[in-house]
């Protein structure tokens, strides 16, 4: 059920996960300015430990990004599981969602990420409903509120972690406000070393346009970094030139798809290969 937002993107956008490493005084009104010293236009606010943004902020935040023209996303907390046995944490992850939702649009954001939850060795299809129902909840809680903005579980890196991409995209066709955010370095450690191919990423992307519609392709939420993995998925992210992903073939399949949206870096060095990508991406011709 994709529904159209406010913010309407004609390109692809190139930003770091959180404030770049380079920035002189750490913090996120410092951070945008590097980002567009940098000649990048994004930036994710990391809310990974505690949505510590207080309104008055998010206001200050909001002028600065328009001012440099850099388009803000967020990243929820980590704690988060909408599949926990206890209600209580099932309560305390929807707060964490929605009062990330509430930040990042009082900040003039754009689109809010986080890991949905864990199938806890239960049956996918109990997992997707009870999730799909706590989404749901999550949304409805955000209208009451004027929040519009997208919500966008990511595609996950571990076989234990529900988001899969047709788990997401099923989300996406049943919820409003609801699209996925595809880490391609996710998907290829969840799948122990494939997606990392340009017939995979074709298929990825055919399968997302044919079931949710070009309005999906044109509001893509994308991590991309290296990734070490293993038989259990994801170890931890990379560096692009330390690793195996075949980046550079990606953002090849990123353009010929004509994708708009935001790319987050999430290597180490954050703004390192966001101007990597960035740059070889403005090299592509197709």
């Amino acid at each position: 059920m994709v529904m159209s937002m406010k913010i309407k993107l004609d390109r692809l956008r190139f930003g770091t996960a959180g404030i770049p490493i380079s920035t002189p005084k750490r913090s996120t009104i410092e951070g945008i300015i590097q980002v567009r010293n940098l000649g990048l236009d994004a930036m994710e606010l990391e809310f990974v430990r505690g949505v510590n943004l207080k309104p008055e902020l998010a206001r200050k935040i909001k002028y600065t990004a328009q001012k440099h023209d850099i388009l803000l996303t967020a990243h929820a907390p980590y704690y988060i599981n909408l599949n926990a046995s206890e209600r209580a944490k099932v309560e305390a992850s929807k707060k964490r969602i929605i009062q990330s939702a509430e930040r990042l649009h009082e900040a003039g954001g754009w689109s809010v990420v986080f890991h949905a939850g864990y199938y806890l060795k239960q049956p996918p299809g109990e997992v997707y409903d009870r999730i799909k129902k706590e989404i749901d909840d999550i949304i409805r809680q955000l209208q009451d509120r004027g929040v519009e903005i997208w919500i966008r579980p990511e595609l996950t890196g571990k076989p234990t972690q529900f988001g899969d991409l047709r788990e997401l995209v099923k989300l996406s066709q049943e919820l409003e406000m609801v699209l996925p955010t595809i880490d391609f370095a996710h998907a290829h450690a969840r799948n122990r070393g494939k997606c990392n191919t340009a017939e995979e990423w074709r298929e990825m992307l055919g399968y997302m346009e044919d079931q949710l519609g070009r309005e999906a392709l044109d509001n893509m939420h994308i991590h991309i970094s290296g990734i070490n993995y293993g038989d259990k998925g994801e170890r931890n992210h990379l560096n692009l030139r330390e690793s195996d992903m075949r980046w550079e073939e990606l953002l090849r399949i990123l353009k010929e798809f004509k994708v708009k949206g935001v790319v987050i870096s999430e290597s180490p060095n954050i703004e390192g290969d966001a101007l990597l990508m960035k740059k070889k991406y403005m090299e592509i011709k197709v």
